[in-house]
């Protein structure tokens, strides 16, 4: 199958943005979504966390867990889906995919506001994530950072979103609030050192 994912990423559509920044879309691209939306929900030791916003500590809205360099991941599509990626970006990113982040989003009042992987190396260099969604399709936008029009991707069910060149230092990304959804996990690959 890693095969098949990585033939099928020289069909996703790349988006140049500003600064050096683009985004490359694959809409359907990850086999299987049901059965890896189910074995992610169920197997991820999801865990809540607070963050101190200004004089307060909040929860984060949304289920976080991270797979640090080593560890297995929950689905073997998704070991699949990391290896078809380093190998196809291997030319542009110079370095495989190593860590993977993962985010439930429970419902449309989960969300993630607007930010850059900016931690470690991502502050300084181009590099690049890659998110796979599974469940319910939502929003994420872009925009560029100090503000500007945003860029709209609807992320649906097996979707592949690759943000790379200089896009987490000269771009930000979000997902709002929604009235209404339901269930959406977001799979976010990344390389050594960038968070």
């Amino acid at each position: 199958m890693a095969q098949s994912l990585a033939r099928s990423l020289a069909d996703a559509q790349r988006t140049p943005l500003s600064h050096g920044a683009w985004v490359d879309l694959a809409h359907s691209w990850l086999p299987e979504p049901d059965t890896v939306f189910e074995t992610l929900a169920r197997e991820v030791p999801w865990r809540a966390e607070r963050r101190q916003m200004y004089d307060r500590l909040v929860d984060v809205p949304r289920l976080v867990h991270t797979y640090m360099i080593g560890e297995e991941l929950p689905h073997p599509s998704l070991g699949e889906a990391r290896e078809a990626l380093s190998a196809h970006y291997q030319s542009e990113l110079g370095e495989p995919f190593r860590t993977a982040g993962c985010c439930y989003y429970r419902d449309g009042r989960d969300s993630v506001a607007w930010h850059g992987d900016t931690i470690g190396r991502g502050s300084t260099h181009d590099t690049m994530v890659a998110i796979v969604s599974v469940g319910d399709p939502r929003r994420l936008l872009l925009r560029p950072r100090g503000g500007g029009d945003s860029v709209a991707v609807e992320m649906g069910h097996g979707d592949l979103l690759v943000m790379g060149g200089s896009c987490q230092r000269t771009w930000e990304h979000a997902v709002p609030k929604v009235a209404h959804s339901g269930p959406r996990i977001s799979v976010q690959f990344r390389p050594f050192n960038v968070f």
